[in-house]
Formats: structure tokens, C-alpha cells, sequence
């Protein structure tokens, strides 16, 4: 189950650690596939995301893996002890009230550290979503930085990591390339939850609404 991580990527835990995180795995039924690429700094996204068990698969790999992995949270859930839990886990501040955005936080992140690995979720829901949220994609083309996919397969049960992408300019072309790795490696928990963009790369009907 363990895939060879390089001295650039960014870690946290020890033998310990991993090693729980590679009992929980395979307590669950589920096996890595795929490869970490050796850098720095990367966009890490994850899909599909249809149930509340892709974040539980999501701590376990990181924790497997002994990835050292960030979110970006509204800076008000950081008041009190869950501050302190916050950025323990590795979260990072964002100021709703700065004239920066959240892509513009994020890149002055990545700016700002030797090594950072960026945790999103471009779905942005569990339920049918309409689009992938861009985020993802403006962050790492700012930052100039590669977005690493992860796919989860509920049907044969392996999370894959994919091939890094860099960021083209052209959207249009890298969600393509990005879509048909999902297409190719992914099988969600609750078919009728699919984002749009999955359910027509997959050649199946949207339940969704545009509303």
C-alpha cells in the first residue's frame, strides 16, 4: 500500500502515524494506487465527492501517506481551542474582510512557504453538483504550481492518484485531460450525487437541477 514519496513533498507524522493510517485503509477495504510526485508544492484535488466517508478516506491517505496537507477555512472558525485544532491539522486563515480573494490568499501561501500542499475540493458539495468551482485551477496557474488528482473508486475500492497537471492557460483543455483521468478512475459512493462535469464524462444522465 505505500507509494514511494520523494524529499520534496511536504510530510508531517511518523512510522506510528502511517502506519494507522495504513490499517484504517485496509481495515476499509481500500488500496492506493498511482504515484506522489517528487515537488514542493502542489494543489491537491479530490472527487468524486458524494458522501460524508470521502473525507474519512481522504485523513486516512493523507495519514497513510504522511502527507503534510492544507485547507484554506474563513479565518472566523479559528477563534478558541478550535484555532489551536485548526491549524494543528495544517488549516490555513482566510480573511474574508482583506481586499485579496481567496486565490490571491492562497498563492501569498504557497508564496510565503518552502513547501505546501493545498487540499480542495472543486465540487464544492455532495449533492449533484451543476460545475466544478474554478478555484482549484486559478490558485495553481497563480502560484505556478501542478494540481495533483485524486480519484476514489467506491466499485473496487482504490483512491488513485493521478499524473500532476500543469496549468496551460487554456481551462478548457487541462478540465478535459483533468476529466478524463476521472472518467477513466472513478466510481462514486451515490451515483445519483455526481457533478455534472463527471456524469457527462462518464457518457450518463445528471440528476441534478441548474437551480
Amino acid at each position: 500500500m505505500d507509494l514511494p514519496i520523494g524529499p520534496q513533498v511536504p510530510r508531517r507524522g511518523n512510522i506510528c502515524s502511517r502506519a494507522f493510517g495504513r490499517f484504517l485503509l485496509w481495515s476499509l477495504g481500500w488500496r492506493l494506487r498511482g504515484a506522489v510526485p517528487d515537488l514542493p508544492k502542489m494543489v491537491l484535488i479530490g472527487a468524486p465527492h458524494t458522501t460524508n466517508m470521502d473525507g474519512v478516506l481522504a485523513l486516512a491517505t493523507l495519514t497513510a501517506l504522511g502527507l503534510d496537507a492544507s485547507t484554506m477555512i474563513k479565518d472566523s472558525a479559528f477563534k478558541g481551542p478550535l484555532g489551536i485544532l485548526l491549524r494543528w491539522m495544517g488549516a490555513v486563515p482566510v480573511n474574508r474582510k482583506s481586499a485579496k480573494g481567496v486565490v490571491e490568499q492562497s498563492q501569498d501561501a504557497f508564496a510565503t512557504r518552502e513547501k505546501f500542499l493545498l487540499l480542495v475540493a472543486p465540487e464544492g458539495t455532495r449533492h449533484a453538483a451543476p460545475a466544478w468551482k474554478r478555484g482549484f485551477y486559478r490558485i495553481a496557474e497563480a502560484a505556478q504550481v501542478a494540481v495533483l488528482p485524486a480519484a476514489c473508486n467506491y466499485q473496487s475500492k482504490v483512491l488513485h492518484l493521478g499524473p500532476p497537471l500543469y496549468c496551460s492557460g487554456d481551462f478548457d483543455a487541462d478540465f478535459a485531460t483533468l476529466m478524463a483521468f476521472y472518467r477513466d478512475h472513478s466510481a462514486p459512493r451515490y451515483p445519483q450525487r455526481l457533478s455534472k462535469p463527471l456524469c457527462e464524462a462518464k457518457g450518463q444522465a445528471w440528476s441534478g437541477s441548474e437551480d
